[in-house]
């Protein structure tokens, strides 16, 4: 079986429908080998004593994001790229309970677009997931590795990184460390010349400013390239003169349009938002991100984060987390805030966060698979009528709680193509599915429910 969805990298404000997304996605070029086809342990990838040339992947060359490789680079992203890492903390895991299920494989769906049914557990295979759980009432009910990952390793979460430097904004933003009406420039005087400088705090958090600033992958005249180039994800070509960290790019990143008028998702905003966490605090970014969230989780694991060549971690998409541990914030998230025994977030923190954006604003962004949603505190929210809501992130990464159903879905993927626009139309029907089992599941045993409901 042959994928032929192209590997692009399509900016999400193309005027595509639903069912236009997925015709194009079932006839364009090139032909991607399937999930199983590319699994990475199959096709050997770095293994032998040396790697043959063939079988070699590397930073220099790109070949650590092209597709296949990027299924072995995106659960060993250390090993390619600068990181520093964030302790667990010292205290013990915090208890997962199992209670896993033999039904949910074949929970059935139709995809956005389509007319055939499709299962769970092919919609793994056509997302080519790298592992997932599923959480309902804080009992893992579903768990799947593949690939490359282990439950014991990590992988890139990508954007998923946004989630949860905007969580550490807004909970100072209540605190008052942070003010939310404030202009950037006050606290980032650096910035006074840029796009930001007069930007609100609040218009970064929700991506709201007027940037001359292309995040269009397929366009390789785009400037996301030069923030790539800037922060380390990209080698720098011979004769480089251009800004060698972020520090250095987000003042060159100029003002296009009116601040406020609608969204327009670009990693930018994300990176002001860590600098100010950074200037606000006086600490590296990634210790905030530890003693604030994650050494509260219990986490099993300690993770990392890329870091651009100032030593500055990169805010936008650099963190790696194992699977389990990113099920234990959004669990956290779920239970207003709660978890481990301790208030991690403040519950108003995490109720203005599910409250969402404005979906007017939202409809700027052109989101084809994405109608009726918002985007706030770097969070992207549905409005539908169980107020689920997710961080997001390139390939298939993925953090999806719905409040009502009590479930808390985490994946990882590596998809050949990155625009959530292919992803969606399969993720999200099998997401919404999901829930509608586990809640069908829950209505018949209501004692034990009742019992898996306590919070710790």
């Amino acid at each position: 079986m042959k994928r032929t969805i192209p590997f692009t990298m399509l900016l999400p404000s193309l005027a595509l429908s639903v069912v236009a997304a997925v015709a194009a996605a079932q006839t364009a070029s090139p032909v991607f080998p399937d999930a199983r086809a590319s699994d990475p342990v199959t096709m050997r990838w770095m293994v032998g004593d040396p790697p043959p040339p063939e079988r070699r992947i590397a930073f220099h060359d790109l070949s650590y994001m092209k597709f296949p490789q990027l299924r072995w680079s995106f659960s060993h992203w250390r090993e390619l790229i600068p990181t520093v890492g964030i302790p667990r903390g010292s205290g013990p895991a915090s208890v997962l309970p199992y209670a896993l299920r033999d039904d949910l494989d074949a929970v059935t769906f139709t995809p956005m677009g389509g007319t055939q049914p499709m299962t769970w557990a092919e919609s793994l295979l056509a997302n080519y997931t790298d592992g997932i759980v599923v959480l309902h009432r804080g009992k893992v009910v579903y768990e799947r590795y593949t690939g490359a990952l282990t439950p014991s390793g990590q992988h890139i979460l990508h954007s998923v990184t946004k989630s949860f430097f905007g969580t550490i904004a807004a909970m100072m933003v209540a605190e008052g460390s942070l003010d939310d009406r404030a202009l950037v420039s006050s606290y980032l005087p650096e910035l006074k010349d840029s796009a930001f400088g007069d930007a609100t705090v609040r218009q970064v958090l929700d991506m709201t400013t007027a940037q001359k600033f292309s995040e269009a992958y397929a366009d390789p005249n785009a400037e996301i390239w030069d923030f790539a180039r800037a922060g380390g994800i990209l080698p720098w070509p011979q004769g480089y003169l251009g800004p060698k960290s972020l520090h250095e790019f987000l003042p060159t990143v100029r003002k296009q349009g009116e601040h406020g008028a609608g969204f327009a998702y670009r990693s930018t905003n994300t990176e002001v938002l860590a600098w100010l966490i950074r200037r606000i605090t006086g600490k590296p970014a990634q210790q905030v991100l530890q003693e604030r969230i994650f050494s509260q989780l219990g986490a099993e694991q300690d993770a990392y984060m890329g870091i651009d060549p100032a030593g500055n971690a990169v805010g936008a998409g650099g963190l790696n987390l194992a699977l389990r541990d990113l099920a234990r914030f959004g669990e956290m998230m779920r239970r207003d805030g709660r978890w481990n025994g301790r208030q991690v977030v403040p519950a108003a923190v995490v109720a203005e966060i599910r409250r969402g954006g404005d979906r007017e604003k939202f409809k700027a962004g052109g989101y084809a698979t994405l109608q009726g949603w918002s985007y706030h505190d770097q969070w992207w929210h549905s409005h539908d009528d169980h107020g689920a809501y997710m961080a997001r992130g390139v390939h298939g990464q993925s953090l999806y709680i719905d409040p009502k159903a009590e479930m808390v879905i985490a994946r990882f993927g590596s998809a050949p193509w990155a625009s959530g626009v292919f992803l969606d139309p399969t993720s999200l029907p099998a997401f919404r599915a999901m829930a509608a089992q586990l809640m069908g599941k829950s209505r018949a045993s209501a004692a034990d429910a009742g019992k898996a409901d306590q919070k710790p």
